[in-house]
């Protein structure tokens, strides 16, 4: 969030997002209270999201698109403009959750009639990121390390990844991304919705 001499200024992408998701939970007709109970995320913490007083972690955005049955990047690219058949590098989307040191560019962001997705991800060294559920249950992954070392737990097996090195896998239940170090991680992820 930006500052300026009246206070905090939202990021506009933050703005869209919010609401976004405020249309989502009315489309569902769920009260704030109702959200909270199926997401297990706070009343307060979904309502500052929605008025984009907070930005969203990844996490949080993780449990609130298995709720809604999509995928991050299709909640994303929702508030973007319509996708185009070529999307050049400066206009790829790029989300960046500064808290845990993740940084998201949708490289091929979700298009009507097109079941997959490319996602380019960065995790500084350290870096640590659970989700304790796939936005859509058996959603398919792809993760291909271009640089540096993941660790990519699933089902309870962690898989070390090296440059070069990819996995392949269905998302049925939580999964973590652990970037060991000692430098930094970035890999492609391909997402093909069932």
């Amino acid at each position: 969030m930006k500052h300026d001499e009246a206070g905090p200024v939202p990021d506009p992408v933050d703005v869209r997002l919010g609401a976004r998701l405020a249309e989502l939970r009315g489309e569902h007709g769920w009260s704030l209270g109702e959200l909270a109970e199926r997401s297990g995320i706070s009343r307060s913490t979904l309502s500052r999201a929605e008025r984009a007083e907070t930005s969203p972690t990844a996490s949080l955005l993780n449990r609130l698109c298995a709720v809604y049955g999509r995928t991050m990047s299709q909640l994303l690219s929702e508030v973007e403009a319509e996708p185009q058949p070529v999307v050049r590098a400066a206009e790829q989307p790029v989300w960046e959750d500064r808290a845990s040191g993740f940084v998201r560019r949708s490289v091929s962001p979700p298009h009507g009639g097109l079941r997959g997705e490319l996602v380019e991800g960065r995790l500084v060294a350290g870096a640590d990121l659970a989700y304790d559920r796939p936005p859509v249950p058996g959603l398919e992954q792809h993760i291909w390390v271009l640089d540096g070392a993941l660790a990519v737990t699933t089902e309870d097996v962690e898989h070390h990844l090296a440059a070069g090195d990819c996995l392949r896998l269905r998302v049925w239940g939580p999964t973590r991304f652990r970037c060991p170090g000692p430098g930094g991680a970035r890999y492609v992820l391909a997402v093909v919705r069932p």
